[in-house]
């Protein structure tokens, strides 16, 4: 049988089925061998940008242990390609695969920043923080060429409206300008992933983000300019990064940082066939390993549904990581705390200027 090699800069390996779809798609074995006979490319693995039209860009999220209650998306996929996340599976509904395709094919709201004013605008609309990112990152390689953050940031700094950022590339330093003045009144907060301090570990998990070095200083030069910094340390994959807590704790406290959070790594819908099929080819000496420890935090199972167990995780391997993190958190962040966001000035910029009378 042909073996295939593995896709360099991808984080999914291969395209899974879409559940909504009756049809099934696949890359052959025969036709990949033909390909390489030939020299012919099967796969070219190009990045698509897609606009889509959106009616509206401001999500309410009802899940309880989330921590947001609202959040926008400028985009959906990502192509930074990391192969836990979450939001993979909603590019099922979109019509596209939750593996390949969602690193891949890249849909673009280009109409975000006008949709995200004409929402603060409404009459009956109370100020909340309202986070971007809450699908997909906000700053991935796609805002380099359409800047839909950046507007909407601006957008949020002409209504004095609170908001929120989680990213996990460097691009958002382009943006420090804007950043530091939503920090003058204390209308934004930034949540910068950071999953390892191990380059090797963080090429194969997360193969197209900013480098653990530029994360650091992504932290550090925000908080040095008054810009408030949670670390999320997220998810924490046994036997992969679960032994870096206390020391990713420590240097993103050293670099600024004002807290942390974290999750245990769950492979909800079609990623735990992603993951699976990744690691088997990434880690093959650790696969089984890694798997069953994860299936320990879950009751057996690769998935968690549950509302406050699913972020959290069950068992003493889960256990020992919320442990380790509360220690970190006793450790080096004893006296430092997130504040918390203004949304007392909106009302007065309701209309995009400050009220006289």
């Amino acid at each position: 049988m042909f073996n295939k090699k593995v896709i360099k800069g991808r984080g999914a390996q291969r395209n899974v089925h879409n559940r909504f779809f009756e049809l099934s798609h696949e890359m052959r074995d025969d036709f990949l061998e033909f390909c390489e006979k030939e020299g012919e490319v099967a796969d070219k693995n190009k990045t698509l940008y897609l606009n889509v039209f959106p009616k509206t860009i401001v999500n309410k999220v009802t899940s309880p242990d989330v921590g947001m209650a609202y959040s926008m998306n400028m985009y959906q996929g990502c192509e930074h390609g990391c192969i836990y996340c979450y939001a993979r599976n909603s590019h099922e509904y979109w019509g596209f695969s939750a593996g390949l395709d969602f690193e891949r094919r890249i849909l673009v709201k280009k109409s975000a920043p006008q949709l995200l004013e004409a929402f603060l605008k409404k009459k009956n609309w109370k100020a909340h923080p309202i986070v971007m990112s809450g699908n997909t990152d906000c700053y991935q390689p796609a805002e380099q060429k359409f800047q839909l953050t950046r507007q909407c940031l601006q957008v949020f700094l002409k209504y004095k409206h609170p908001t929120a950022i989680i990213t996990k590339n460097a691009l958002i330093l382009r943006d420090l300008d804007l950043l530091k003045e939503l920090a003058k009144d204390q209308l934004i907060a930034v949540n910068v992933s950071i999953t390892s301090l191990s380059e090797d570990t963080r090429r194969i998990l997360e193969p197209r983000t900013a480098t653990i070095k530029r994360r650091l200083q992504v932290v550090k030069e925000l908080s040095g300019n008054g810009i408030p910094v949670n670390v999320m340390l997220a998810p924490i994959i046994p036997s992969i990064n679960s032994h870096e807590i206390l020391p990713m704790a420590k240097a993103v406290s050293q670099t600024g940082a004002l807290s942390i959070a974290h999750t245990v790594v769950r492979l909800n819908g079609a990623i735990g066939e992603i993951f699976t099929d990744w690691i088997r080819k990434t880690l093959p000496d650790r696969a089984d390993k890694v798997l069953h420890q994860i299936e320990n935090c879950h009751g057996g199972k690769l998935n968690e549904s549950r509302f406050g167990l699913r972020m959290r995780g069950e068992g003493q391997i889960a256990k020992q990581i919320n442990d380790l993190v509360a220690l970190a958190r006793l450790k080096y962040f004893k006296h430092k705390a997130m504040p918390k966001l203004n949304t007392d000035l909106y009302e007065q910029y309701r209309d995009g200027q400050m009220k006289l009378f």
